[in-house]
């Protein structure tokens, strides 16, 4: 992916453009859509997509076995520790 500026453009424009801003996606370069003035969404080539879903799995399976490791009580044990603290 490049590293110049991002486009932005509004809504109506995305939609009047819209072959370019695909061109664009195609050629590694994201598009921001605007709408009033405000970001909304993003039209980015697919293999970031792609990327960023793959992350994303990567990153919830290793929270899922961090989670593992830790170490796990009982209700009893809960309620023990609970029970025995001075009130």
């Amino acid at each position: 992916m490049s590293e110049q500026p991002v486009e932005s453009v509004s809504v109506r424009e995305a939609r009047e453009h819209f072959a370019r801003v695909i061109d664009r996606a195609e050629h590694d370069e994201p598009t921001v859509i605007t709408r009033r003035g405000r970001e909304v969404a993003a039209v980015v080539p697919i293999e970031l997509l792609r990327e960023y879903r793959q992350w994303e799995e990567r990153e919830l399976a290793r929270l899922i076995e961090e989670r593992r490791n830790e170490p796990t009580y009982s209700l009893d044990e809960v309620m023990a520790e609970t029970l025995a603290r001075p009130e």
